[in-house]
């Protein structure tokens, strides 16, 4: 299992402009982010590359790790640091043998303690929860409660991460819970000042647990 830092765990809005998403991305790793998550539907698979490949650049010059979602082909292609798998993604323990020990992998486990344990079982690098609160980026999505994250926390050998709704305001229930990533979109790429809102995610978390 590779370490991961706690702190915010920034996944990227989708949109065609590339151009913008790179400055947004920019503006916010400057808040020093635990992780990026490149998460993109887009049907152009040559434009999905040239983003991930760009905002690897970014995260490497930041020294942040960057994620791809629901791709473990892209992932292996730009030699990300690593992917993150969900229910229809293919077998977990398929995507640990592509991506090697050395990568990080993450997966969804919705609101199913069972699956995060199977997670465990076949490879994962850290298992996410979700959504904890109403979600304008995924309305539809499950919710989970935060007494499911308390009882990862203390089941598991792997950090947490919880997804979903996730704001300034309600980030320290999630903490207090033991959630170690707090996966978020809106509340960082919508906001005016994305590097200062990235930042203050981080002072969420006490400084040791940082290093």
């Amino acid at each position: 299992m590779r370490p991961l830092r706690p702190g915010l765990y920034l996944v990227t809005p989708e949109m065609h402009d590339s151009d913008r998403l790179l400055t947004l991305c920019a503006r916010a790793l400057e808040g020093r982010p635990a992780l990026l998550q490149y998460r993109s539907k887009l049907e152009d698979l040559d434009l999905r590359q040239a983003q991930a490949t760009a905002l690897l650049a970014l995260c490497r010059a930041r020294e942040v790790p960057l994620i791809i979602n629901d791709d473990v082909s892209l992932a292996v292609a730009i030699g990300a640091d690593g992917a993150h798998v969900g229910r229809e993604d293919g077998a977990v323990t398929e995507a640990r043998a592509r991506l090697g020990r050395d990568s990080i992998l993450g997966v969804t486990c919705y609101n199913e303690f069972e699956r995060a344990v199977q997670a465990v079982a076949d490879g994962a690098d850290y298992v996410a929860f979700g959504a904890m609160f109403p979600s304008s980026t995924k309305p539809a999505a499950v919710s989970a409660p935060v007494s499911l994250v308390e009882r990862a926390v203390r089941a598991l050998p792997l950090p947490v991460a919880t997804i979903g709704g996730i704001t300034l305001d309600n980030a320290p229930a999630l903490v207090r819970a033991g959630s170690t990533l707090l996966a978020v979109v809106s509340d960082v790429f919508d906001h005016p000042d994305p590097a200062g809102r990235s930042a203050r995610y981080a002072e969420l978390f006490p400084v040791d647990e940082q290093a």
